[in-house]
């Protein structure tokens, strides 16, 4: 929702200190068009050839997943696949569950062999698991021997992706999957995706994410796969908004701001209605800031920012579950954790989770969308105003002076004697990066554990005064808060 507070900015800008000034009324109950809220909203990708370390290598991957799951009381879903899916080869006798060759630990493997025990560890994982297997190298006999094996070792199979970003480079005009003196493009696809599906749901089920597209829309499945979308099960869209590939240059300052963020996930709107329309729940099955890696600007606070924004944005355009990926342990700019680090973005991810809890059951947008500022309202499912977020996402890199703006909450009941609370999430600056010594925090100590993810530090809240219904908080640049009611 967003709310036309002109009238009311007219009567309380006149008494407001700081050097900016917005009005923000709360509807008291959930507004008819609120979006409702998947408790798996923030979920994870994993890259496939890399998955078997994130979950036995990296000491944080499980504290980072449950301190999720705790905040919203449903552990994080998780998808494996993306770019290496459409290297693998799956061998029933590999005595390991992944077996490649890279000349460092930087690199992704060219090619790469899997075996059963690599569904014995996704097995463990606590939430819906979608599996990305391989369609690139045409091979249905053993992509269906993965799978088959995969539904017999996997209690947690939500669904199963054949390919990956088919509308990228990836499938080159070299790669076994296109036909001889063809092209890949949308109707190749959507005939290629019908019947891998129908070939492979005699033994599975209905159980495939289609059109995993970065560039292609929906739209180009749903209008093509026929009565092959009986098969689907879910729809997938990739999503990045910059790009770091092939010496690409990123910008924290737009990647990070409210009316970027709002205009960027506009355009998955009339997708998102369509893929509700054919009857199928609509995923960002992969997503992060920017393509390969993510560049300079990722591993930032002004990244965390982004993200808090961009997962809210996501689920009122209609994305039932984002999937943040996580690719190469040592090369990955974007990643949440990694090797004894927990990185920034990791917090916006709590911050965002913090706010909806494990109440939230819908959220409505409280801004026009048109400013730096951002305001959203959680409501749980009996329709009751739980939290209300303000972001400020002006940027400020460290220098010169942090401006601020003080945001009026009207709407709220008086007869909170003693305020409201407030929830603040803040670092130094926009470009501030926890591995490198920053202080990120949210309530003021609250942090996270290098090494194994556990919670460290103590958060505290900040009382907010509410003076005739109206509770003004001040953001500075770079920053945001939940006020609690």
């Amino acid at each position: 929702m967003r709310a036309d507070s002109a009238f009311l900015a007219g009567v309380l800008l006149s008494t407001c200190p700081a050097a900016r000034c917005m009005v923000i009324s709360v509807p008291s109950s959930a507004p008819p068009d609120s979006a409702d809220v998947d408790p798996a909203l923030v979920s994870l990708s994993i890259e496939f050839f890399a998955f078997p370390d994130y979950v036995t290598q990296l000491a944080g991957t499980a504290n980072c997943i449950a301190n999720l799951a705790a905040l919203r009381g449903t552990s994080p879903a998780v998808r494996i696949g993306g770019t290496t899916q459409d290297r693998a080869t799956y061998d029933a006798s590999l005595a390991v569950a992944v077996n490649y060759t890279v000349g460092s630990p930087a690199d992704a493997p060219d090619t790469l062999t899997y075996g059963p025990a690599f569904f014995e560890l996704a097995d463990q994982l606590e939430g819906d698991v979608t599996l990305g297997l391989n369609r690139q190298l045409n091979n249905q006999t053993n992509s269906l021997e993965a799978a088959q094996r995969a539904a017999q070792t996997m209690s947690n199979l939500f669904a199963i992706e054949l390919g990956n970003e088919p509308d990228c480079t990836l499938y080159a005009s070299n790669s076994p999957i296109v036909p001889e003196g063809m092209s890949w493009d949308p109707d190749t696809d959507a005939a290629s995706e019908e019947a891998w599906f129908a070939a492979f749901a005699p033994m599975l089920g209905n159980i495939f994410q289609g059109a995993v597209y970065i560039s292609w829309t929906v739209e180009d499945l749903l209008s093509r796969i026929g009565s092959g979308i009986s098969n689907v099960k879910t729809v997938s869209r990739h999503s990045y908004p910059q790009s770091a590939c092939g010496g690409a240059s990123t910008n924290l300052e737009a990647l990070m701001s409210h009316s970027g963020i709002v205009s960027y996930t506009s355009q998955f709107e009339t997708e998102a209605s369509a893929t509700r329309a054919a009857g199928k729940p609509y995923l960002f099955g992969e997503t992060n800031s920017a393509t390969c890696g993510g560049g300079g600007i990722s591993p930032t606070f002004g990244a965390a920012l982004w993200i808090v924004d961009y997962v809210l944005q996501g689920a009122l355009v209609g994305a039932e579950r984002l999937y943040f990926h996580q690719g190469t342990i040592s090369n990955c700019a974007y990643c949440f954790w990694g090797n004894g680090t927990v990185f920034s973005p990791y917090y916006g991810a709590v911050f965002v989770s913090r706010f909806l809890g494990d109440d939230g059951d819908r959220i409505a947008m409280l801004d026009n969308g048109t400013s730096a500022i951002g305001a959203y309202a959680a409501y749980a499912a009996s329709d009751e105003l739980l939290r209300v977020l303000v972001t400020n996402s002006n940027y400020f890199n460290g220098t010169g002076t942090r401006d601020n703006t003080t945001i009026s909450i009207t709407g709220l009941s008086t007869s909170r004697n003693g305020g409201v609370h407030l929830l603040r999430f803040t670092a130094p600056a926009a470009t501030s990066e926890v591995d490198q010594g920053a202080a990120v925090t949210i309530g003021g100590g609250g942090a996270f554990n290098p090494t194994d993810c556990t919670p460290s530090g103590t958060q505290t809240m900040e009382t907010v005064a509410i003076v005739e219904g109206v509770a003004k908080v001040t953001l500075r640049a770079s920053e945001a808060a939940i006020v609690v009611l």
